[in-house]
């Protein structure tokens, strides 16, 4: 076949290797223009500038078939208000939106609607035409920015990880490419402007198939416009967001992607020519589409100053031809965008490089081994393309590594045998957030009993290793043992440490202890000593191991939780400093592809940093409220969340009710949520504390007293009801 592709860029040259892969005969130009096309097949328009021009009508006057709109379908990308009126008109799901030509009728329009919103431009803007801001000011300047361009439309705020839909189209019926996802903003963790895009991989993992979207977001405009006797061919792009209510439209494009093109294209078995040209016959039905099992990523390489002012005329240097076929069954392929005949920068999105693996791993690996070898003054590529795929695909703790229900029955098939060596003087024992043992030898309280902790900081000491910042989880393991004996109203007399590594670093080891003696100094704790092991061939090579015990004492008549905790009482949340020392597994898991020096979106510092906070003791904090008798229990939401803690402190006959929604999640447990759709609202919550590190358990009539005596702000998060002894999510 002989095959005309228009355009000049990266996802042209895609088109064109996926035709040229089938043996079919391609040119490249850049318009349609007043070339020949007597001996001209078939026409794939690439950029949406030549399908609003009018390349497809011009093809039909030339009696040539083209896979592409006509200019009057073409609005569906280049008029946003056209495209959401005829959306929304359909009942394709989608944000509440409105279009203006004044500023301040915008401005009262968001006002009303009380939500964050996203601002677009009504017309064509090459992909960088959205702003989403972040604060009020941002807001009011995108609407006064957008205004002074001409026609422009605000849309509420959706929230949910991004994929992209590409449709081929015969005018009646489609056909679903894989799913992509995308990455539109020019800084890692999402953060940054807009783009043309930076980066994308598919098959995309989240919990629809391409048919399934297809139906709902791409089949009723096919149907609308036959109807009307206007029939669509060519790509209808969909770009949804996943958002927790389900999927909803953000936009439709009337051509491939870019550089989802780049990505997609390499999966696809089928001849694209022949499925192209079905679809010019109102035949798409009849070429079987066969998809490889296998995964692509690609990563752009952008010029200095993209997307605002790109800078030209930098020499690029490749030192891998593209092509390449790797030992391991890898393939990378180079697409040049931006690239003039000299080898220049002469673009914004330069080149374009997609690794094709048999896992989105050895695709990732291929592709990020290929950009290693490209290089030119200024150039910009993003780290952590395909980063949201790694949590997306996890529907449980186990899923990490780490299995609760396991670990709980470990506790279960031990206990017997634990309770076996106790005598009278054990109050409590394993199960127990801490163990207590009657000390009367400690003559200033009336009755006094110990109160121990034996804990560990778990994976999140990987974490501090590798990024050099460990004195943090030497308070980590202090605060956690003391809030461990605080739930029974223990304060804490002193802590043992035990520290192992394959080798002992010396810094290393009077770092950690640093950050001990500091959490102990400011508890009024003695830090006694410990033990610090070498154990070459047990630990990897950089890795270490914290643990410790604290003991602690309390009056036995003060103990907690107290006999009159009932149906009624009121449950008070006390805000994490961070995820402390749990779900450590699950958040190197989803962050592994992301850098840790990156600030994602809403954040006030980077990502590392953000995940090493260490965890907070409650003993000063919760001080007054346990003087004052008020308290009525404590659950230190540790290993397990609200779900496996709150039920150590309940009686059998109560339930809690924790109401979602009463406390404002932090940023980084909303995109720990972002990343895991798979994973349900209860796992999740068994896994993380999600900014709850405390909760109180008092009387109803009490619950202001108890509040004002703490401090700092706390939430009212629920309240307990006759039951079983189970905590409800609502």
């Amino acid at each position: 076949m002989r095959v005309l592709i228009i355009g000049s860029g990266g996802r042209e040259q895609a088109l064109a290797w996926a035709c040229r892969h089938h043996g079919h005969d391609v040119r490249v130009e850049r318009d349609l223009g007043e070339a020949s096309t007597s001996d001209t097949d078939l026409v794939i328009p690439g950029p949406e500038a030549a399908l609003v021009a009018g390349v497809a009508d011009e093809c039909a006057r030339r009696g040539l078939a083209c896979f592409g709109p006509t200019a009057a379908l073409a609005r569906l990308e280049s008029s946003k208000s056209f495209a959401r009126e005829l959306a929304d008109g359909l009942g394709v799901p989608g944000p509440a939106f409105a279009a203006f030509d004044d500023e301040a009728a915008a401005t009262s329009w968001w006002h009303e609607l009380g939500r964050p919103v996203v601002v677009k431009l009504d017309g064509l803007a090459a992909g960088k035409g959205v702003t989403v801001p972040t604060s009020e000011a941002e807001t009011l300047a995108a609407i006064a920015s957008a205004a002074a361009v001409g026609r422009f439309v605000l849309e509420e705020r959706l929230r949910g990880p991004e994929c992209s839909l590409l449709a081929l189209c015969d005018g009646s019926r489609a056909v679903a490419l894989p799913l992509a996802q995308d990455h539109k903003r020019i800084g890692e963790g999402d953060t940054g402007p807009n783009t043309g895009g930076m980066g994308a991989y598919a098959p995309a993992p989240v919990p629809y198939s391409p048919e399934e979207l297809s139906a709902i977001f791409v089949q009723p405009i096919l149907d609308h416009l036959a109807a009307a006797g206007t029939p669509y061919v060519g790509v209808l792009f969909a770009g949804l967001m996943l958002t927790a209510d389900g999927p909803r439209l953000i936009e439709y494009n009337v051509r491939f992607g870019d550089p989802e093109a780049q990505t997609v294209l390499p999966l696809v078995e089928t001849d694209l020519a022949e499925l192209a040209l079905a679809c010019t016959r109102g035949a798409v039905d009849e070429i079987p589409l066969v998809v490889r099992a296998q995964a692509a990523l690609t990563v752009v390489a952008a010029a200095a100053g993209y997307p605002d002012a790109p800078v030209a005329g930098a020499v690029i240097s490749d030192t891998m031809s593209s092509g390449v076929i790797g030992h391991d069954g890898t393939t990378t392929l180079r697409f040049d965008a931006g690239v003039d005949a000299e080898g220049r920068v002469a673009g914004g999105r330069v080149l374009a490089v997609t690794g094709i693996g048999f896992d989105l791993a050895e695709a990732r690996r291929a592709a990020y081994e290929h950009i290693a070898h490209v290089h030119f003054d200024g150039m910009q590529v993003r780290r952590d393309i395909g980063w949201r795929a790694l949590g997306a695909g996890l529907a449980s703790y186990a899923a990490a590594g780490v299995d609760i229900d396991e670990g709980s029955r470990a506790v279960s098939e031990m206990k017997a045998a634990v309770e076996a060596t106790h005598d009278n003087g054990v109050l409590k024992g394993v199960g127990s957030f801490g163990g207590v043992f009657s000390a009367k030898a400690i003559l200033e309280l009336d009755d006094p009993v110990l109160v121990a902790s034996t804990d560990g900081v778990g994976t999140k000491v990987e974490l501090a290793a590798r990024l050099g910042m460990v004195r943090g989880v030497g308070m980590d393991i202090v605060n956690h043992c003391i809030d461990d004996v605080l739930v029974q109203s223990a304060r804490p007399l002193f802590f043992l440490d035990y520290i192992a590594a394959s080798v002992l670093d010396a810094d290393m080891v009077a770092e950690v202890v640093r950050g001990m003696a500091d959490a102990c100094r400011a508890a009024g704790c003695a830090l006694l000593g410990g033990e610090t092991a070498e154990m070459p061939g047990v630990y990897q090579p950089g890795a270490f191991d914290i643990a410790g015990t604290l003991v602690g004492v309390a009056e036995r008549s003060q103990l907690l939780p107290r006999p009159d905790v009932g149906a009624g009482d009121l449950l008070i949340g006390i805000g994490s400093s961070g995820p402390h020392t749990n779900g450590y597994s699950l958040l190197r898991k989803i962050f592994d592809w992301i850098p840790m020096d990156v600030v994602p979106d809403g954040f006030d510092r980077p990502l590392g940093e953000t995940l090493l906070e260490p965890h907070r003791s409650y003993l000063d904090v919760l001080g007054p409220a346990l003087s004052a008798g008020h308290v009525k229990a404590l659950a230190h939401i540790t290993g397990g969340g609200l779900p496996e803690n709150l039920p150590r402190v309940l009686p059998s006959d109560v339930d809690a009710i924790v109401e979602l929604g009463s406390w404002p999640v932090p940023p980084l447990f909303r995109l720990a949520r972002e990343l895991t759709p798979l994973m349900s609202t209860e796992e999740l919550y068994r896994t993380l504390n999600m900014g709850v590190g405390m909760v109180v358990v008092c009387a109803a009539d009490e619950v202001d007293t108890v509040r004002a005596s703490i401090g700092e702000t706390t939430w009212v998060i629920g309240r307990l009801e006759a039951g079983s002894g189970t905590v409800q999510l609502r």
